[in-house]
């Protein structure tokens, strides 16, 4: 069954999330660990410079799908995502 999404936002985010949980769970024979560097940075940057109600609606979301995740260690990587994406300040 394809999922449905409630919008291309939502959609956009959820493929992200894949995207981005694939690439940090590469093992080097899979990906190069620089390319893999860059992308993450580079995803990074982009979604750290977000417009505040941007970053909102992907906090959001983020959120949606962490608290709806079964599988542990992708809802480890959602539970992290804001932070080490650059969507909120470490509190540290």
């Amino acid at each position: 069954m394809t999922p449905v999404y409630p919008s291309l936002t939502r959609a956009l985010a959820e493929a992200l999330v894949d995207v981005l949980w694939f690439i940090e769970g590469s093992e080097d024979e899979q990906m190069d660990p620089d390319d893999a560097v860059k992308v993450l940075e580079g995803v990074g940057h982009v979604v750290g410079t977000l417009p505040e109600d941007q970053r909102q609606e992907l906090l959001e979301l983020v959120a949606e799908m962490t608290a709806a995740e079964t599988d542990p260690s992708r809802r480890a990587f959602l539970e992290e995502f804001s932070e080490g994406f650059g969507l909120t300040e470490d509190a540290s």
